[in-house]
């Protein structure tokens, strides 16, 4: 059983994906709480709709980013969390962080990685012309965007789509791909060799 804690900072679309797929594939995961570095973001009410506890922790009450990464750690231990789906987190997870969860952090990123990592992901494709875009779901490391990949999904970029445009036909991708990478890794499915992530059957 994962008792995994989801981590947001805007509408939390993914996050309601993965809470919907624990629900309807009833995977042994528990869902521990949704956590927020943000006042007032959407997903806090989804949240509390969905019978999750909510929490915010702002790193204005820190005085530096290990700080607040250590707070973040602490929290989520004493939850009894051990495992973190980032959902349109924010902020970048230190390495100390990182190495306390090593394995065990997942994050969607709406591009091809390693293809336009970073914000804006969908607007460095269209000012790059490419024709085709697309989703990954990655284990988080220390670096950004940068860690093992595990699945992948594409959506063609149209002669005039826009960033909302592509973002949305994105988003669809990234609320198919990010439970199935969730349902895998609860199952015991994923396996990693250095950069090389192997799905078990």
């Amino acid at each position: 059983m994962l008792n995994l804690a989801i981590l947001a900072s805007g509408r939390g679309s993914n996050m309601v994906s993965l809470v919907e797929a624990v629900k309807k594939k009833d995977l042994p995961v528990k869902i521990v709480a949704v956590v927020t570095n943000k006042i007032g973001a959407p997903c806090l009410d989804k949240a509390d709709s969905l019978g999750i506890p909510s929490y915010c922790l702002l790193p204005k009450d820190f005085s530096s980013r290990f700080e607040y990464d250590q707070a973040l750690a602490e929290f989520l231990l004493e939850k009894g969390v051990d495992t973190i789906c980032l959902a349109g987190f924010m902020w970048l997870l230190g390495a100390e962080f990182v190495s306390r969860f090593r394995g065990r952090i997942l994050n969607i990123h709406p591009s091809l990685l390693p293809a336009f990592p970073g914000l804006e992901a969908q607007k460095q494709a269209l000012s790059y012309g490419v024709k085709i875009s697309g989703c990954t779901v990655h284990f988080v490391d220390e670096g950004l965007d940068s860690g093992p990949i595990i699945l992948q999904e594409t959506v063609p970029v149209l002669t005039f789509d826009t960033v909302e445009s592509l973002s949305e036909r994105i988003l669809v991708k990234e609320h198919e791909i990010y439970p199935r990478a969730l349902e895998l890794l609860a199952l015991g499915k994923l396996k990693v060799f250095g950069r090389q992530v192997e799905i078990m059957k």
